[in-house]
């Protein structure tokens, strides 16, 4: 029996990158996978792709920042199976800078998408998990949400919030059998950074599809047991000492 045979999965950001990487390996263990994000083109090549490799596969744009969007989102999920036992908020949105350099439009950008969307999403799922007895919701988080770097204000703000989130999520759900942890990467060879031209981008990357075999790890726990917290990071990157 495949590791996530008969379950249901909603990723978002699953048109790209990380998302796109989870939603193969978790259709690939049996799951039923329901991919969110704005780019409705890319969410849509991204379902074919996926129905070409056998899976079963619900595609629905969604802006995660939008309480209507989220609400739609999990209401068609629900619809169409039924059930929900594993969330993974994975969208979000990248914007540096000096702190008196960032715009009140780029942090909002950043924050709704990776912090009030997960939050938006978690809450959207939680009394779906708690009546039908439990679930899980896996947070992707960054090395950034503990050591920051220069110039990264809104991201590092949004993933210590997602840590945090995480955490409250995580007590909030224990007396209905949710589970909630973080996936915390670090360089991960997403489309943007193997398009960049910013000298940060050419350190040691991992493939998406090694994020993608963690999270897997941390979903397929026992129902009684929550891998709370993992860092994983190329062995080459600096993260303890980094400037």
């Amino acid at each position: 029996m495949s590791k996530l045979e008969n379950k249901v999965a909603v990723v978002t950001g699953g048109n790209q990158g990380i998302g796109k990487a989870i939603a193969f390996a978790f259709a690939a263990e049996g799951c039923k996978v329901v991919i969110a994000a704005r780019n409705a083109d890319k969410l849509e090549a991204t379902r074919a792709e996926l129905e070409a490799a056998g899976a079963e596969v619900l595609a629905q744009p969604t802006d995660v920042s939008v309480e209507e969007q989220v609400a739609d989102l999990f209401s068609t999920t629900q619809k169409r199976f039924g059930q929900i036992d594993i969330l993974v908020n994975n969208a979000g949105a990248f914007d540096g800078g000096r702190i008196d350099r960032i715009s009140l439009e780029g942090w909002n950008n950043v924050i709704g998408a990776c912090l009030t969307g997960a939050f938006l999403c978690s809450r959207a799922a939680f009394p779906i998990m708690k009546d039908q007895g439990g679930g899980r919701i896996l947070n992707i988080g960054s090395i950034s949400a503990q050591r920051p770097r220069d110039e990264n204000t809104p991201y590092a703000a949004a993933k210590f919030g997602v840590w945090g989130l995480t955490q409250a999520t995580a007590i909030d759900g224990r007396p209905f059998g949710i589970l909630c942890s973080c996936l915390h990467p670090g360089n991960v060879g997403v489309e943007r950074r193997l398009e960049s031209a910013d000298e940060t981008d050419r350190e040691p990357m991992m493939s998406t599809k090694t994020i993608a075999k963690a999270a897997l790890a941390m979903v397929d726990m026992p129902a009684d047991v929550n891998f709370l917290e993992a860092i994983v990071l190329p062995q080459d990157q600096l993260y303890l000492g980094r400037g």
